[in-house]
């Protein structure tokens, strides 16, 4: 097995890992942004108060996301146990 060969497998990994991720923080992070402009706007001090929107979003967009996140990761991982033949070899 050549070190391109493992950089290759490591850099879809890497990917795949900023696409999953990125599909779960970024609706949190554009919540959570949006509360705190609501926040500034009225003067409201509250820390908790981003915590509950940020939640019900990431726990949504994990419901919603769910066939796309575990149909991308075992592909991905169909797609390594199958090409460890041509790795190895």
């Amino acid at each position: 097995m050549s070190p391109e060969v493992v950089v290759e497998v490591f850099r879809g990994a890497l990917y795949l890992i900023i696409q999953i991720v990125s599909a779960i923080v970024l609706p949190a992070l554009a919540t959570g942004l949006i509360v705190a402009i609501f926040q500034a706007a009225t003067s409201i001090n509250e820390q908790t108060l981003s915590f509950l929107p940020r939640l019900i979003m990431t726990l949504s967009v994990l419901i919603f996301l769910a066939n796309w996140l575990f149909s991308t990761l075992i592909g991905f991982t169909t797609e390594l146990y199958l090409s460890i033949p041509e790795l190895i070899g």
